[in-house]
């Protein structure tokens, strides 16, 4: 009998925030175990609600938006984008750059099919949001990985960069606010990202979809304003406006756009094939955009995600053999576990004895292509008694785990 198997392009694609660790998690609760869930930033199963206005506001939308929109989206969303993007300093964007998508994931899949051929690089943060890595390797290119740096912050290694640039090199991905590790990039590092981009006529790929999440007084500054180059900044309403579910997000195309017609073309054709974005969601982008401080108490002292932030971090701390750097966005944190201590080989093993033992569910370190087992990525957007609850079982866990080991 002839057997189907997957296709070879799927052979060096992974998604581990969804993979092995979860499918036990996913067996154990259907015989009948209770497991607490800190691996994918969904706002919703903790109680995080969107604003009443704007499901008002797409709840009466859904009559005048049961046909198919523009393949870029709604005028009025990408107008609305526009502005938004002409407030954080970025220039040169018109309705015509602007695409409208069924979330960012989707878009990035696209940008990445549209750009590369068999042999193409793009380099992508370690660590990583697996997606990027995916999409490339899906795309036929090669995700060179460069350095995050936990001593300065988790702020990219400049010079690692500078020595994995090749002629094959077209793009370099920035995730600023950054998944897993919640730093936010000062000006002058992303000056520098953008002078070796300028110097080797890079795109850059800005994933900014945490901006509006940014702690202790702190600014986010998009690296496409600190440029005229081509860069393609994606953004959305999944994580600010607490609407993961409907799938809204888009990407602008923004400076010198005269030496990628053929890429444009691609991208044209490609949004064009899908037809378009979910339409109903579209909707809501203008008017959300226009209740950016309804969702800003969310990190504002007082605001739950800022006292979440501070609860798991300071518990972190007071767990022995942990660290973690504090994250400044965002709702991550990437703690370090001394393996020296534990006796720590394989990370993805180290997740699974800690979901069998404490019915605790995280994403490991090498789910985000960070190569030493020693890191993994906890959600806190559970309330902070049930983190709590967590971080004293993690502690236990631990002192067993190095009498184990």
């Amino acid at each position: 009998m002839r057997k189907f198997e997957k296709s070879v392009k799927l052979n060096n694609v992974c998604y581990d925030i969804r993979g092995p660790v979860m499918d036990e998690a996913n067996r154990m609760e259907a015989a009948g175990e209770k497991i607490l869930k800190l691996n994918i930033g969904n706002p919703a199963p903790f109680g995080f609600r969107a604003p009443d206005k704007l499901i008002e506001i797409l709840s009466g939308n859904l009559t005048n938006t049961e046909g198919y929109s523009d393949s870029r989206g709604l005028i009025s969303a990408r107008e609305a984008i526009v502005k938004y993007d002409e407030k954080k300093g970025i220039r040169g964007v018109t309705v015509g750059d602007v695409y409208t998508g069924n979330g960012v994931s989707e878009l990035i899949t696209l940008s990445m099919q549209g750009l590369l051929d068999y042999g193409d690089e793009i380099l992508v943060p370690s660590p990583d949001y697996p997606l990027w890595t995916a999409s490339v390797t899906l795309a036929g290119g090669t995700a060179v990985h460069y350095l995050c740096d936990e001593s300065s912050n988790w702020y990219p290694d400049i010079k690692d960069i500078e020595r994995k640039i090749t002629p094959r090199t077209k793009g370099i991905v920035v995730i600023n606010p950054n998944n897993p590790t919640g730093a936010l990039y000062p000006e002058d590092v992303l000056k520098e990202i953008v002078r070796l981009a300028e110097l080797h006529d890079l795109i850059i790929f800005a994933d900014e979809i945490y901006d509006r999440l940014v702690m202790d007084g702190k600014t986010h500054t998009s690296i496409a304003s600190l440029t005229d180059k081509l860069c393609i900044t994606f953004n959305g309403l999944s994580k600010s406006h607490l609407i993961a579910g409907y799938r809204v997000g888009w990407m602008s195309i923004s400076g010198d756009k005269s030496n990628a017609k053929g890429y444009m073309e691609g991208i044209n054709l490609l949004s064009t094939m899908r037809l378009c974005s979910n339409v109903p969601a579209q909707s809501c982008i203008a008017p959300a955009l226009d209740m950016l401080d309804e969702t800003k108490a969310l990190v504002e002292p007082g605001g739950r995600v800022y006292e979440q932030r501070e609860y798991i971090y300071n518990a972190i701390k007071n767990i022995p053999g942990m660290s973690a750097t504090k994250p400044e966005a965002a709702f991550y944190i990437f703690p370090k576990v001394d393996r020296e201590l534990f006796n720590i080989t394989d990370d993805e093993r180290f997740a699974l004895d800690v979901l069998k033992a404490k019915k605790i569910l995280f994403t490991h370190g090498g789910g985000f292509h960070w190569e030493t087992p020693d890191h993994f990525r906890i959600v806190y957007l559970p309330e902070i008694d049930v983190l709590s609850e967590a971080m004293d079982a993690m502690g236990e866990f631990l002192m067993t785990y190095r009498q184990r080991n």
